[in-house]
């Protein structure tokens, strides 16, 4: 379940969604569009560098953010891309081109940038969290199993006798009935998959157009992969009766929330 904090204020103090899903070690937030400085049509808590927004008033939110974290951020330049970073081997000052991150450093905070695409949680145990931006080409290229096999590196240094437990969590996306996708998008995922076609909904009247279930392809894959515990939200960016969430979907030139996940406890 989130938690809304500072919504009474949003426009003078950030706002953003508490989630406490996946286990005890793991704290989770994402932000909203409310309480930043940024302008039309990028009000007003952009957090994107990459998007046209004046970077001043992008430096004067992530300043914001960063009161409301443990430590500086790791942010990437996404690609929509399989790259996975390990984030305990890098400067934290530095920007990488990657779309996944995983850590074993309890309050090293990772960060996922987002406008409909999807940014997901997965930890394994108490111990290795990982996250990645997966829009429908990132999720059709692989990136939770390049992912997962990047976590799976950080476990065996663990040596522990008995399998972690895995848990995968998907954060605020576009949902089913905002997602109208072509062909190309139906044979990404059901040419490989036949199953996955139950996922897409027919467009009536409107020939090769699907309704795509973004967050249900993605819990799909887990399943297979053998993380039985997964789950989405249940927040769409595009539909948020709220208006809490920038959507590229919905609006074209907007901002960018972001993700950002911990281990809390050493």
């Amino acid at each position: 379940m989130a938690r809304d904090w500072n919504m009474n204020h949003s426009r003078v103090t950030p706002a953003w969604l508490e989630f406490g899903a996946l286990c005890e070690s793991v704290r989770i937030m994402s932000t909203t569009r409310f309480g930043g400085v940024s302008r039309v049509p990028y009000e007003s808590f952009n957090l994107g560098v990459h998007v046209g927004d004046d970077l001043a008033a992008v430096a004067q939110n992530r300043a914001r953010l960063r009161q409301a974290l443990p430590n500086d951020p790791i942010w990437l330049t996404q690609v929509h891309g399989t790259r996975v970073l390990d984030a305990d081997s890098i400067d934290v000052s530095e920007t990488f081109e990657a779309d996944a991150m995983v850590t074993a450093q309890p309050l090293r905070v990772l960060a996922i940038q987002t406008a409909d695409c999807m940014p997901i949680v997965m930890t394994a145990g108490q111990e290795i969290l990982g996250v990645a931006h997966a829009g429908w080409r990132g999720l059709a290229l692989g990136v939770i199993p390049a992912l997962i096999g990047a976590m799976q590196q950080k476990e065996a240094k663990l040596a522990r006798r008995e399998p972690l437990l895995w848990r995968a969590w998907i954060g605020p996306c576009i949902g089913r009935d905002a997602f109208e996708v072509g062909q190309d998008v139906y044979d990404a995922f059901v040419s490989p998959n036949p199953e996955c076609q139950s996922l897409f909904l027919p467009v009536w009247g409107a020939p090769h157009k699907w309704l795509c279930d973004l967050p249900g392809l993605a819990l799909y894959q887990c399943q297979r992969l053998g993380i039985v515990s997964a789950d989405w939200c249940g927040l769409c960016t595009v539909d948020d009766a709220k208006g809490r969430f920038f959507s590229y979907r919905k609006q074209g030139s907007t901002g960018r929330m972001a993700t950002l996940a911990w281990l809390d406890k050493a």
